[in-house]
């Protein structure tokens, strides 16, 4: 299962910020595969995995915008009933814990894209 590089970019909680950041990396060709937002208060976090990491960390660079790296599972499962639970088993089999994740699948699509961040990346990444 492949690993990737997550950004968490810190922005004010407005209208505008998701699409000021989306189109940012649009403009330098670079593409969203993963996609998470939250807010607290006035504050927001948007994490984001992408096709081109080291052009993704030149924009943020280049427009001041704060954010942090991880480093996380990014795979694909089954769109099934009952593939998420067997994969999240197959971690706890093995005392894996999942700290955080998001998950989206398309309708009539045959895979999932499942981005976690785990206690043992590297472990979890043997998992078939």
């Amino acid at each position: 299962m492949p690993k990737a590089k997550q950004f968490t970019i810190s922005a004010e909680d407005r209208p505008g910020m998701l699409a000021r950041i989306a189109n940012l990396l649009g403009d330098a060709d670079v593409n969203i595969v993963a996609m998470n937002c939250a807010t607290f208060g006035v504050h927001g976090a948007i994490q984001i995995v992408v096709d081109h990491v080291d052009k993704a960390r030149q924009v943020f660079d280049h427009q001041r915008l704060p954010y942090t790296e991880q480093d996380v599972l990014f795979l694909e499962l089954p769109n099934a009933p009952g593939c998420l639970g067997e994969f999240a088993g197959k971690l706890a089999g093995r005392k894996i814990n999942v700290t955080s994740g998001y998950a989206t699948a398309v309708a009539g699509c045959e895979k999932a894209s499942v981005v976690m961040q785990v206690s043992d990346l590297d472990a979890a990444a043997q998992i078939q």
